[in-house]
């Protein structure tokens, strides 16, 4: 069953999302435009929904509504199986654009939040607010040194803990 790759996680994941909190800054200004398309997980903090898996993209597109409907493809390491799931993304204030919701299972949300971007939108650091989910991701499947070690260092900033940080393997063709 796909939904078995994110799904229940996802859930579990938006639910436990409304833990403690402290203020976490988001970039001033998002244009889910120029932010949709396909992107290269590069790090992650660990999650189950994760687990063991490689080649991570998510591809985002905006729908008429002005929601964006979220893809998360990965590939099993153990078992070579591809998983996915759909879901949608949601800005629900204007005013910061870069505090989206997802949801893989509504009603339940997860706060996505984009901590930093690149100025041609090439690269970017998402988190959440509670410190406990964080990913580096990227238009390409490998990403400069020196660049990841600069948004390792930002996320260590913003009070993330990066040693738990796993690196993901883009090794598929």
């Amino acid at each position: 069953m796909k939904y078995s790759f994110f799904g229940l996680s996802m859930a579990l994941f938006a639910f436990f999302s409304c833990s403690k909190e402290s203020n976490l800054s988001v970039v001033e200004q998002l244009d889910l435009q120029k932010y949709a398309g396909k992107w290269y997980e590069i790090a992650r903090m660990p999650s189950r929904f994760e687990k063991n898996l490689k080649c991570v993209t998510a591809t985002y597109t905006i729908q008429a509504d002005g929601n964006v409907e979220v893809w998360n493809m990965g590939i099993d390491e153990k078992s070579g199986e591809k998983k996915d799931v759909k879901g949608t993304a949601k800005v629900p204030d204007p005013k910061e654009p870069a505090k989206l919701k997802v949801t893989f299972f509504r009603p339940f949300y997860g706060k996505y939040w984009v901590i930093d971007l690149g100025k041609n939108y090439e690269y970017a650091l998402v988190g959440h607010p509670n410190r406990e989910y964080l990913w580096i991701l990227s238009r390409e499947k490998s990403m400069a040194k020196e660049k990841v070690d600069h948004l390792l260092a930002f996320a260590k900033e913003k009070g993330f803990d990066i040693s738990t940080l796993e690196f993901v393997k883009q090794d598929c063709p």
